[in-house]
């Protein structure tokens, strides 16, 4: 099998991506995409239950004795708005959890995951003579809000569906496509999200001295929490801290009554990530009163998500497998990330090892070198950047068969 037979054997796949892309879809709100999901895997003969953690699907074929593999998939994309200029581009606007309407794009390759999946499911199903045992699929809502897993957890899934004996699944990156990337061990960050809300005293632009200006706060807090990380922390650590969010006022000569900021938190130590809580913590605190503030500022979790952290057997096996078509060349070791994943929690919760690697998309002929200290991974958009894309070909085709050659190397 070539590396293009994924799509020979089902021409449809790369429109179902691009029907994906078109139409992406929140966290929980995932019903389009879980319906087309469960109406692929029926057609290829799965046990199919729905609505798993609210919108989650899963499938489920057994193919005689041996071990359980659930190889998992997430579903939700971002409030993002899309500026690649494809001709499937996202025009979706959507509520999300505030009820506020925002642009929706697949800005994090969740839709190539899905047709991945999909795709290896198939070619599965139609060879059954080449494994054993039985195959758990996993189309995961919400992964983006840190909260898909846990909630296919909370309903059931490892006391109402086969316990796996491995966990498999892959994410799409900036990588070269042709290139699989894998790090064994602690692999992707835990991160804290977190929402400040400052609490100041509205008046007349003409009258700051009646004021107790909360934008003037803010900037002063997001100032001061720019040194958490490079004054508190050891240079050794592996720590982000990142403000991507900061609202306050709607006009120009009206000094609001507070403002919000929103943050995020990169960590692998959990003495670390407890020391940058705190110092978050402290600088709040100790910038409102410092202004002045007549209240004290509120500080609300927004998401989690654990470390994720790959067995080292596990994923050897895995790529094993992968390298012997891809070839030995063709699979790299990205170190630890910043980036951050729930699929760790499908792991932890079901007992079994996890083995989750990185999918190279982006055009090759981009690259010099073709590993991670290309300097041309600075310049290609990443994950969650509203220019960010995969290239369908050869991304998807290798997509498909780096999980039929996981799954077919858990099942003998």
């Amino acid at each position: 099998m070539t590396a293009s037979d994924a799509l020979t054997l089902d021409p449809s796949l790369a429109e179902l991506y691009k029907d994906l892309h078109r139409h992406p879809e929140l966290g929980f709100q995932e019903h389009r995409t879980a319906a087309l999901v469960a109406e692929r895997l029926r057609d290829h003969g799965f046990e199919v239950t729905a609505g798993i953690g609210r919108t989650g699907v899963v499938g489920v074929l057994t193919n005689g004795a041996g071990p359980t593999a659930l190889l998992r998939a997430d579903m939700d994309a971002l409030p993002v708005r899309e500026d690649t200029g494809l001709e499937y581009a996202s025009t979706v606007t959507a509520a999300d959890g505030t009820g506020k309407e925002v642009p929706v794009a697949h800005a994090c390759g969740h839709d190539l995951h899905t047709t991945c999946l999909l795709g290896a499911a198939g070619i599965l199903a139609a060879d059954r003579s080449a494994w054993s045992g039985t195959l758990l699929l996993v189309f995961q809502p919400a992964e983006e809000l840190g909260a898909g897993a846990q909630a296919m957890v909370d309903d059931g899934l490892f006391d109402r569906f086969p316990r796996p004996d491995v966990v498999l699944g892959q994410h799409v990156a900036p990588l070269p496509a042709g290139k699989v990337a894998g790090h064994p061990g602690p692999s992707y960050a835990g991160s804290d999200s977190l929402r400040v809300r400052l609490v100041g005293r509205g008046a007349h632009g003409s009258m700051p001295e009646a004021s107790v200006d909360p934008i003037v706060l803010a900037a002063a807090t997001v100032l001061r929490l720019q040194t958490v990380i490079s004054r508190e922390i050891p240079a050794t650590a592996t720590a982000v801290l990142t403000v991507g969010s900061i609202h306050a006022g709607e006009a120009a000569n009206v000094i609001p009554g507070s403002a919000e900021i929103q943050l995020n938190i990169r960590s692998y130590d959990t003495a670390v990530r407890r020391r940058i809580l705190d110092a978050v913590e402290r600088i709040v605190r100790g910038e409102a009163a410092a202004a002045g503030a007549p209240a004290q500022p509120a500080i609300t979790e927004i998401e989690r998500f654990p470390v994720v952290t790959n067995d080292g057997q596990a994923l050897h096996k895995s790529l094993d497998a992968i390298a012997s078509w891809l070839g030995e060349d063709n699979i790299l070791d990205p170190g630890a990330g910043a980036g951050s994943e729930d699929v760790g929690i499908l792991a932890t919760s079901s007992g079994a090892p996890l083995s989750y690697w990185l999918l190279g998309g982006a055009d090759p002929s981009l690259f010099t070198t073709g590993d991670t200290s290309d300097p041309a991974l600075l310049d290609i958009p990443s994950n969650h950047s509203p220019h960010y894309a995969p290239v369908i070909d050869p991304t998807l085709p290798i997509g498909v068969r780096t999980l039929v050659t996981a799954a077919r190397a858990w099942l003998p």
